[in-house]
Formats: structure tokens, C-alpha cells, sequence
């Protein structure tokens, strides 16, 4: 059973019922339906044309649904007045308007997650939660919410690449965990919507992905634990994904529509050209934040300018950029610490390293940033 064809399909299964007439949260549901058969007939009996046999399926689970449902008996009137053929509509491609209407701006930031990796991505509800880690039921709530919400919106309704991108963004940043990986699972979406749009941004931001994902392998030590950039083994980085995402870059950079995602992609290929931290052109980095703050204004940005700063003109440069930053900002105080450290005061850095640990949220980033703490504690 390949998993990933059945994930791939699952847009266009969906969107030919939607064109059928077929209302979003029932036809998303017809579709999860006809996922689990082809889980349970495909490996016996697999078919000659996939697409063809999940909208076939789908759309009699539509039907069967329909007709169950009294409160319906005159839109299943309609349905049986005007059947449609089986198989995928020829010539339309509705994809990208699944995408649209996954991450409309009514939705919040989680709900359009969660919608896009059902509808989009084709995982189950179980999937979902598990890779988010909480119940299968409050997974459940949020996607119905969700379905709910974007009822009425029609795909032939122009939609914005950058909500869009947005979602995306946001799916791989939350990596994986249980039986599925969600930064797998974005790049193979955003696969889809850059063979969708040409649009340097989507190309930007496939790019971005890829150069962050080529250093997985390196982040975590054998006992899980975090492993900063300059004390990863580079040789681990994947040298094919490098490649792909400095190429996807360089044509995006090469129309001269910058945006943010391509910033960012800019940044991170610095980081995967170089041997070593030190051998870091922190000089370009620097200037690829100063476009990112100038795009964005975002205070994030501005917090990582202050570490590459502090890289390329020393550490008390860097502190003077961070002492104009809100001492809230999430990891302000790691960072300080670190700056600190780089600048030789061992006391100051390692109680903002406890502090940072005593802020952090996620248990690996706490234990890293502890470890910090107590190294500088036992030099001293």
C-alpha cells in the first residue's frame, strides 16, 4: 500500500466531488471513507487508475450519506436527477482552491492546520492528533469547527498564496512525532503548490524548507537532546536536499521579487555553505536580517539579528542590539546568555542561562539550556 499516492491524490478526490456539488464537509468525509477502503482492498486488488477508483468510492459514500440523512431528501433528489459519471473530472485541477479554502482567514492558525492536512494532506484525524499530541477527540472538535466555518465558501473564489504559505510554514515548524512527519508532510505540500504557482515565494519558502530539513539528522544527540548549529557534525547535514534548496533559491532570487521566505532561505543557505560557525559570512547574514527586519518589521528577526550581529562585529555589538529589543521576546534570554558567555562573563551568562531554562516550554530546549547553565557553573 503506498500511503504517500493516496495522500497525493487526495486533493483532486476531493475537489471533484466539491465541483460535483457536493458541500466541503461532506465530501471530506466521503473521501476519509474511501481512503480506509483503499487501505483495506488496494493491497489485494489494486486498481488501474487510483484517482479514478478513490472518486468512484467517494462519491457513492456521498451519496449513501446523503440518502441516509432525512433533513437532505430533496438535495438527494437533486443528486439522483443529476448523476455524474464515474472517475475524475477531466481538465480541472482544484487543488489549489483546497488550499484556499484550507487556510481562509477566518479560520485561526491551528483549525487551518489541521483542515490542510486532513483535506490536503489526507491524514487521518488519528494522525493529527498524535503528531500534535493531544486526544483524538479535541483533534476532532477542530477539524469539524473548521469544516463548519468554510461550509459556504466556494472554490471558484480567489484565494492568498500567503495565508497559504503561511499554514505551511507553520505545519513544518511543528516537525513530527508520532507516525507521521509534518516536515516531510509540508515539503511534500508545498511540492504541490510550487508545481501550482510560479510565484518566487512559494519557491522561497520550498527552498527554506529544504535547507532546514537537510540538517535534521544533526540537531539531536543519541540521547535526544538538542544540538546547537555550531556544534553540529556538518557531515551529517544531507548534502542532495543542500543542493536542491540553494538551486530552487537562486532562480527565485533571480526574478527580483524578494520576500521573506526568500530571506530566510537566503540565510539558511549561508549557514549550510560554510564548513563551520566561524567560517560563517556572518557579515552577509547580517545584512540578509537587516531585509527581513525591513520586510517584516518582526521582532523575531530582529532577536536573530542581534545573534548574527554579535557574530560578525563581537559580542558587546550584539548585546547593544539586543538591549533594544523587548526583554519578553521569547528566547531574549538565551540569547543574552549566550552573548554574555561569548563576551567572557561566566556569572552573568550562566544565571541567564537558568533563567532562559526556567522560561522555556519545551522539555528539550529546557534541559539544553540547564546543561548551559551548569558548565559555566562548574568553570567558574
Amino acid at each position: 500500500m503506498d500511503a504517500l499516492l493516496l495522500r497525493s491524490l487526495t486533493p483532486s478526490v476531493l475537489g471533484v466531488l466539491v465541483r460535483r456539488g457536493a458541500d466541503f464537509a461532506a465530501a471530506e468525509d466521503a473521501v476519509q471513507d474511501a481512503l480506509v477502503e483503499a487501505v483495506r482492498v488496494w493491497p489485494d486488488d489494486p486498481p488501474r487508475d487510483p484517482q479514478g477508483w478513490l472518486v468512484t468510492t467517494a462519491w457513492r459514500r456521498f451519496l449513501d450519506g446523503t440518502r441516509a440523512d432525512a433533513a437532505r431528501r430533496r438535495r438527494e433528489d437533486v443528486v439522483d436527477g443529476q448523476p455524474a459519471p464515474p472517475g475524475p473530472a477531466t481538465g480541472v485541477d482544484d487543488t489549489l482552491q483546497l488550499y484556499f479554502l484550507c487556510a481562509h482567514p477566518s479560520l485561526s492558525s491551528s483549525s487551518a492546520v489541521a483542515l490542510t492536512l486532513r483535506a490536503v494532506g489526507g491524514l487521518t484525524t488519528r494522525q493529527i492528533a498524535q503528531a500534535y499530541l493531544v486526544p483524538e477527540a479535541t483533534m476532532a472538535q477542530r477539524i469539524s469547527r473548521a469544516k463548519r466555518t468554510v461550509a459556504g465558501v466556494r472554490l471558484n473564489q480567489p484565494g492568498d498564496v500567503a495565508t497559504v504559505l503561511r499554514v505551511l510554514y507553520l505545519v513544518f515548524n511543528e516537525g513530527y512525532s508520532g507516525d507521521v512527519d509534518l516536515a516531510a508532510e509540508a515539503i511534500r505540500l508545498a511540492r504541490q503548490v510550487a508545481a501550482a504557482v510560479d510565484h518566487p515565494e512559494v519557491a522561497g519558502l520550498l527552498a527554506l524548507m529544504l535547507l532546514h530539513h537537510a540538517r535534521r539528522p544533526a540537531r539531536t544527540a543519541p540521547d535526544g537532546g538538542l544540538v546547537p548549529l555550531a556544534d553540529q557534525d556538518r557531515a551529517r547535514w544531507d548534502t542532495a536536499s543542500i543542493a536542491e534548496g540553494v538551486r530552487i533559491l537562486q532562480h527565485a532570487l533571480s526574478r527580483d521579487r524578494l520576500g521573506e521566505f526568500q530571506v530566510q532561505a537566503a540565510i539558511a543557505a549561508l549557514h549550510a555553505d560554510a564548513r563551520s560557525t566561524e567560517e560563517t559570512d556572518w557579515v552577509q547574514v547580517v545584512e540578509w536580517y537587516d531585509e527581513l527586519v525591513r520586510l517584516t518589521d518582526n521582532p523575531i528577526a530582529r532577536l536573530n539579528r542581534a545573534v548574527a550581529v554579535g557574530e560578525a562585529d563581537g559580542p558587546r555589538a550584539g548585546l547593544a542590539a539586543l538591549a533594544e529589543l523587548d526583554g519578553s521576546l521569547p528566547r531574549h534570554t538565551a540569547v543574552a546568555a549566550y552573548l554574555h558567555e561569548r563576551d567572557g562573563d561566566l556569572t552573568t551568562a550562566a544565571r541567564l542561562y537558568a533563567e532562559a531554562a526556567h522560561q522555556a516550554h519545551d522539555l528539550a530546549e529546557r534541559d539544553h539550556l540547564t546543561r548551559q547553565a551548569a558548565r559555566l557553573n562548574a568553570r567558574r
